[in-house]
C-alpha cells in the first residue's frame, strides 16, 4: 500500500468522518447506525490509503 491521501486531503477526510459520527448524536433508532460509517474516512485518513483513489488512479500525495 503506497500513500495516495494528502495532508490536505487527510484533514479534510477527519472532519468529514466527525460531521458523520456526530450523526449519531442526532438521529434516533436504528438510524443511527448510520453514524458507523464514519469509519471510513477515519481509515483512510489514518493510513493515508484510498482504495478508490487506488481504482481511478487518484493521487493527493506530494510527489517526491
Amino acid at each position: 500500500m503506497t500513500a495516495n491521501v494528502g495532508s490536505a486531503d487527510r484533514i479534510v477526510r477527519v472532519v468529514l468522518g466527525l460531521c458523520i459520527a456526530s450523526l449519531g448524536l442526532v438521529l434516533h433508532g436504528h438510524a443511527r447506525l448510520f453514524a458507523l460509517f464514519a469509519i471510513i474516512p477515519f481509515a483512510t485518513a489514518a493510513f493515508s490509503f484510498c482504495p478508490l483513489y487506488t481504482l481511478l488512479a487518484l493521487n493527493s500525495c506530494k510527489r517526491a
